[in-house]
């Protein structure tokens, strides 16, 4: 069956993103937006948008029955969910299908599957993939627990059974956290993911985190799209994604990449998913969890295959096979992708919504940004703080390096804070240039990383705030006596008035 128009159950860049194939591929895309999102850029940029309720997400786009209420009135063959919100919902997912719509992933019983990290892993097991050690059944009590951890040795990860994104996750090295870890997890778990349930697993010391993108057609088709590196990391979630990843060997690329497929094939995978490992520095990798959905960093997958994976969703979706095989498929040059946030990194990463004054976009060869802000947008308090991803791509990796460098240069958002300093900071870090780096980066460089320059931030803008002072104090002397500014001098007017415009 041919899509003639899909619904994107989702909001800010990815909407968007998924907008710009559903273009290409002449379908026509309909928005849905909150109160908050009534000016939103993907309310502007579909051919059709719907109001399905108030900001909270719990009231809009976690509302999967109004979301298939508007799909069925507005004639959608389908619906994507992006990521996040109801994309790893298998309720929302046989909602659909039952409703005679679309779904664009995998079915219910896969999501189901693959959902719970407890059947995850017990899955995984089963089909011969090397996973974490760890319990293979919830934790039913607190007493369990601390036996549990007691059997497996300290340190160990407590992990929400149905989540992901770094929510529900308490790392215990102390035995006397145990109880108030297991609480935690679980509190956080219930008000993310509405399910309190809870696995342990040993938490594998500085270890790379590296995923696997996979893609699996309706008819048994499987393939794997190479690796991302995601060791870049602040409390569990990832700013910087590269690939290829600086410590993969064509062998080890090979042999993961054949467990990653496997993976996908132990429950009939049909869709775009990622494989995710922790890999250790000896090599040896464990099975961490798989996400049925569209990850946030698959733009750099995109530039160095040159496949474009929304696509690719949206034709398996309407039952076509794979257009490749895996000996097809190739990486060429080198990618990294920036996380940007409207958070401040000098106060714990703490989000900073806000109203943007002014942005300037970095351009140029190899450069692309996916974001959906714009001057004069009020970010809501209400969702994630991504604002917008900047990813580059070149020939090889120290080149990209030095263009993400000049990209992150020339990106300027006033209005709000933003992590684009700090991200400029890590790209200037020993560990990140040598590629010799893990999860335990940011930890490891934190000194360096918050330290301030003398013209930083504020103390910035405050030195252009008085040079355009200086300017027009001048400029206000000159014409008091009649002088004619000094054209040697044009250029400073120029100079302080377009920095000052962008404070």
């Amino acid at each position: 069956m041919k899509i003639k128009k899909i619904l994107i159950a989702n909001r800010g860049e990815i909407a968007i993103r998924i907008m710009r194939t559903c273009r290409e591929m002449g379908i026509c895309s309909v928005a849905v937006f909150s109160e908050a999102d009534r000016t939103a850029m993907h309310v502007r940029y579909a051919e059709e948008a719907y109001y399905i309720g108030k900001s909270p997400s719990s009231e809009s786009y976690l509302n999967g029955d109004k979301i298939i209420e508007v799909a069925l009135r507005c004639g959608a063959d389908a619906i994507h969910p992006g990521y996040g919100f109801l994309s790893e919902n298998a309720s929302f997912a046989k909602k659909c299908t039952d409703s005679g719509i679309i779904f664009i992933g995998p079915s219910p019983e896969v999501i189901i599957r693959m959902g719970d990290k407890i059947e995850a892993r017990k899955t995984m097991i089963a089909a011969g993939v090397p996973v974490v050690p760890g319990t293979t059944e919830h934790i039913k009590s607190e007493k369990e627990a601390i036996e549990v951890i007691r059997s497996i040795g300290l340190p160990v990860m407590v992990k929400a059974a149905a989540g992901g994104g770094g929510k529900g996750m308490r790392l215990v090295h102390r035995e006397e956290d145990i109880i108030p870890s297991v609480r935690a997890a679980r509190s956080e778990a219930l008000a993310s993911f509405g399910d309190d349930a809870v696995y342990i697993e040993k938490y594998i010391t500085s270890p790379h985190h590296i995923e696997f993108q996979i893609l699996g057609d309706q008819h048994g088709n499987t393939v794997h799209l190479f690796e991302r590196e995601c060791s870049v990391q602040r409390r569990h979630q990832k700013m910087i994604e590269e690939t290829p990843s600086p410590l993969m060997t064509p062998e080890l690329r090979a042999t993961m990449g054949k467990y990653a497929v496997e993976a996908a094939k132990a429950v009939a995978y049909s869709g775009a998913g990622t494989i995710e490992f922790l890999v250790d520095d000896n090599h040896n990798f464990y099975f961490l969890e798989m996400n049925t959905r569209l990850q946030v960093e698959h733009p750099i997958t995109e530039r160095v295959t040159g496949i474009d994976l929304v696509k690719q969703q949206i034709k398996i979706a309407e039952g076509e096979k794979l257009p490749f095989k895996q000996e097809d498929l190739k990486q060429s040059g080198h990618a990294i992708e920036c996380r940007v946030y409207a958070e401040d990194p000098d106060n714990n990463f703490m989000p900073n919504p806000g109203k943007i004054f002014n942005i300037t976009q970095p351009l140029g060869l190899g450069v692309r940004t996916d974001g959906y802000v714009y001057e004069g947008y009020e970010i809501p308090i209400y969702y994630d703080s991504m604002i917008a991803k900047l990813i580059v791509w070149a020939e090889n990796r120290d080149e990209a390096i030095a263009r993400m460098r000049r990209a992150l240069y020339e990106y300027k958002i006033t209005g709000v804070k933003t992590s684009i300093k700090f991200l400029e900071k890590i790209m200037e870090t020993e560990d990140f240039k040598t590629g010799i780096y893990d999860t335990n980066f940011i930890e490891k460089n934190k000194d360096f990383l918050t330290e301030k320059s003398l013209c930083d931030g504020e103390c910035l803008d405050m030195v252009m705030i008085a040079a355009y002072v200086e300017y027009l104090d001048q400029l206000n002397r000159a014409q008091t006596s009649k002088q004619l500014y000094p054209a040697q001098n044009r250029w400073k007017k120029y100079t302080y008035q377009k920095n000052f415009e962008r404070l």
